[in-house]
């Protein structure tokens, strides 16, 4: 088999979690990496060990054309998403591109369309979606092992310094020069609970969603939401609510929950573990391995192996995004509904992680549970 020549866009931040998977690859010889893009160029100590001296340059298309690379992983600021991903497009390159996958649902439609147009491969960087546990989840389901389903759930307590705010300009931002960012919990940081649940409740596309509920808030002091829920209903009439927060009193691993008549599935899907609780039955506990989603795009373009995450199939999560980006601005919460501590440079909303957990189970949002600050949902009808 040839090493397929790659150039990763994004190479800081979460794009070094990029370099190291790369360096792994291609200690496989299955990849090479050939460039990398970023505005300042990576120092010798930022390159992790035994990846080379790859060509570096600020100029994307202009570093496609030199490397004659076949991939491009791109890692950038949600905004840039759409174009560098045409561009590769253009010179049929294949594309590995971060979620969320763009700022707007006419931003997706623009990158998914071009790049079919383009006759490339594309695939969307939900890492959950390769776990092995989504198909045997489905599997468990249609065997019937928890009944009817009822719903699905999906919950994320987690917790960032103040200083994560800061890391990036676009961070916490849902506009920024009057462009779209939309960098809020349940489109970046959670997105991966948002569209697993999606996922798990058989509606992947955009045609799969026919109503959104949002409730967006924040305790910090930035534009978009850092405590939110969303309640997506489908098109089968099935109920989807994700609650998330990033100011989790005691962080947790993030979770969805299939809901059944007779049972419930729980899958810890940064864990790969699955959870089956079924009437007349004791707890069953599994584990899953998982397909690395750069490796099965490489198995795509050099053995014709089905890409696990194309465009088409996070259609549903950008309507999500959508919903999200015309709602009204997320509201600040009162002073009284949250707390600094101090030794974490972190704010905390009490009571938060019992609401997410709440909400996963009742699929209610945050003002149906009772929550004082929360603002009465706001229900967005989607046409597709």
């Amino acid at each position: 088999m040839s090493t397929v020549d790659i150039v990763l866009a994004g190479a800081r931040g979460h794009g070094r979690w990029h370099l190291e998977n790369i360096r792994r690859l291609q200690d496989k010889g299955i990849v090479r990496l050939a460039g990398i893009c970023e505005l300042t160029p990576l120092t010798g100590d930022e390159i992790p060990e035994g990846l080379g001296t790859p060509e570096q340059s600020a100029d994307f298309g202009a570093l496609l054309d030199s490397t004659g690379a076949r991939i491009a992983v791109i890692c950038t600021p949600i905004p840039t998403h759409t174009d560098l991903a045409l561009a590769a497009a253009s010179r049929g390159v294949h594309i590995l591109l971060e979620k969320p996958p763009a700022p707007s649902y006419a931003e997706f439609r623009r990158m998914a369309d071009g790049v079919a147009a383009a006759g490339v491969a594309c695939q969307i960087g939900f890492q959950s979606l390769g776990s092995h546990a989504v198909p045997a989840i489905r599997e468990l389901v249609e065997e019937g092992a928890i009944g009817a389903v009822t719903g699905i759930g999906g919950a994320g307590a987690w917790a960032r310094a103040e200083a994560y705010y800061r890391r990036a300009p676009w961070a916490g931002k849902r506009r920024m020069n009057g462009v779209d960012v939309i960098d809020g919990a349940l489109t970046n940081p959670l997105a991966h609970a948002v569209a697993t649940a999606l996922a798990l409740g058989d509606a992947s596309r955009a045609e799969d969603v026919t109503r959104i509920e949002t409730e967006l808030q924040r305790a910090n002091d930035i534009e978009s939401d850092d405590t939110s829920c969303v309640r997506v209903t489908t098109a089968n009439g099935l109920q989807v609510t994700v609650a998330v927060t990033l100011c989790a009193e005691d962080p947790d691993e993030p979770y969805v929950v299939v809901h059944g008549d007779r049972g419930r599935i729980t899958y810890w899907y940064k864990q790969d573990r699955v959870l089956l609780q079924r009437a007349g039955h004791g707890p069953e506990e599994y584990e899953y391995g998982r397909t690395d989603l750069l490796e099965n795009l490489v198995d795509h373009v050099t053995d014709g192996d089905d890409l696990l995450v194309v465009p088409d199939a996070t259609g549903a999560f950008m309507k999500v995004v959508e919903a999200i980006r015309l709602a009204p601005d997320p509201a600040p919460l009162p002073a009284t509904a949250w707390h600094l501590l101090p030794d974490e440079d972190r704010r905390v909303v009490p009571g938060i992680d019992g609401l997410v957990a709440a909400a996963a189970d009742s699929l209610a949002l945050y003002s149906e549970l009772g929550a004082d600050w929360a603002r009465p949902h706001v229900a967005n009808e989607v046409s597709t």
